[in-house]
């Protein structure tokens, strides 16, 4: 699940991208796009701070996660995309790492932890709130994200097409062209060197890519549902394990097919989940191709071990990941959500979270700043999370205070001098930081 830098997407994708409401109201629109070069998040007045002291339920996991964000940002590849607004590298490098401070000490302060992390938040952060999707009526933005969940499914599988394994997940195939830049897909590349569209969803299970099957599942929907996800664990038929994730995409833009079966009436809005649109296929197996190809983005595949990973190309973590459209959110950055989520006991009902999760992926459905995935985790539990989680919330980001960057930014690696006396070392060193 990752391309070269932005990888993963495991991607979160959530299949319902509804814009519906209970009211009478005309619906909010979360895919509605922003204004070219406008971006999702507005900086606040401490005034308009969210309480952040009920955080602590995942801080747990939370440095894992803070972690990783550290670790994508090393790369320097990372610096082509900051600035974002008024946070420079520099300022986004030194917000992780006070960030990772703060959870370090918290953990260490009991009952007090949540009190404290408030306290620091409000002292050395500058805080900045997502506008959400547009009002419906026109002029200006609603401030409400609409909370989709994602996961990585637990399936059986096949390396050959045998018995019941007939539903083939695809591997990259060759001519499948990507900026060499930004990693995104741009087309099929034809023998005599142009880049046309590459093969839609329908065109590719139609028999395009016969040859190029990575492994076979049991059923359509079941490999439908991993294309979306981007990632899966497979257990072969020999009991292996066998961890799937992102290798590239086809380029097509995420349709969802839940939204059309809505509209025509097959399936209710409020009833709307991985649940239901299973139950129906497996009642209705001939309404596959015409919902199912409405969809024309599809995934390939590459054994991906310790993931799953996420766009950033650095695993994600279970209720500390989230996906956003990184063309309008920034990357790795510290976000607090506040948005009701299923409980995992009885996921049909929520409770209401209020914690940080670190900015680390991004997926098909992703498209605009009223939109966000939760990586809920790996397996059947997972899976059921994520089909219950469809909630309006909102969504915060936290960047340290400029003037307090120089403090939290590790020291400069100073190479050592290379000499005529001293050959080996310098040739040490440049294979010892060739990663940096």
């Amino acid at each position: 699940m990752s391309r070269t830098c932005r990888a993963a997407f495991l991607a979160p994708i959530a299949f319902v991208l509804i814009a519906v409401s209970c009211t009478k109201k005309k619906p909010i629109d979360y895919s509605a796009e922003l204004a070219p070069g406008e971006m999702a998040l507005r900086k606040i007045p401490p005034s308009e701070y969210p309480d952040f002291s009920q955080c602590t339920w995942n801080l747990n996991v939370l440095g894992r996660s803070i972690d990783q964000s550290i670790v994508y940002m090393a790369h320097p590849s990372s610096r082509r995309y900051y600035p974002y607004l008024d946070i420079s590298h520099d300022r986004a490098v030194a917000t992780l790492r006070a960030f990772r401070a703060i959870v370090n000490e918290a953990g260490k302060r009991g009952s007090d932890a949540g009190v404290y992390i408030d306290q620091q938040i409000r002292q050395n952060f500058e805080v900045y709130k997502s506008k959400g999707a547009p009002r419906p009526e026109g002029g200006g933005y609603t401030d409400i994200v609409l909370f989709t969940g994602y996961c990585c499914p637990n399936r059986e599988a096949s390396l050959t097409r045998t018995g019941p394994y007939q539903w083939p997940l695809y591997k990259r195939p060759a001519d499948l062209a990507t900026d060499p830049v930004t990693g995104e897909t741009i087309g099929r590349k034809t023998p005599d060197g142009k880049i046309v569209p590459y093969w839609t969803r329908q065109e590719i299970e139609s028999g395009k890519l016969a040859g190029h099957e990575f492994v076979w599942l049991k059923s359509r929907w079941e490999a439908y549902v991993v294309t979306v996800q981007g990632s899966a664990r497979l257990r072969l038929t020999d009991g292996r394990i066998l961890e799937v994730g992102f290798a590239g995409h086809n380029g097509h833009e995420y349709t969802s097919p839940g939204r059309q079966m809505v509209a025509d009436g097959l399936i209710a809005a409020r009833d709307l989940n991985l649940r239901s649109l299973s139950a129906y296929f497996a009642a209705h197996p001939e309404a596959m191709d015409k919902y199912l190809w409405l969809n024309k983005r599809t995934v390939f595949f590459t054994e991906r071990p310790g993931g799953p990973y996420g766009s950033l190309n650095v695993p994600v973590t279970t209720m500390a990941t989230i996906a956003t459209d990184k063309s309008v959110y920034p990357r790795a950055m510290p976000a607090f959500l506040s948005v009701p989520v299923p409980r995992s006991d009885n996921p049909a009902e929520k409770w209401h979270f209020r914690g940080f999760m670190l900015d680390q992926d991004t997926g098909g459905a992703i498209r605009a700043a009223g939109r966000c995935d939760i990586f809920m985790g790996i397996g059947d539990e997972a899976e059921a999370l994520a089909g219950h989680q469809l909630s309006e919330g909102e969504l915060y980001y936290i960047a340290l205070k400029p003037e307090l960057v120089q403090r939290y930014l590790p020291a400069p690696t100073t190479r050592p001098a290379t000499t005529a006396a001293a050959p080996r070392a310098a040739a040490k060193w440049a294979v010892s930081g060739s990663n940096g």
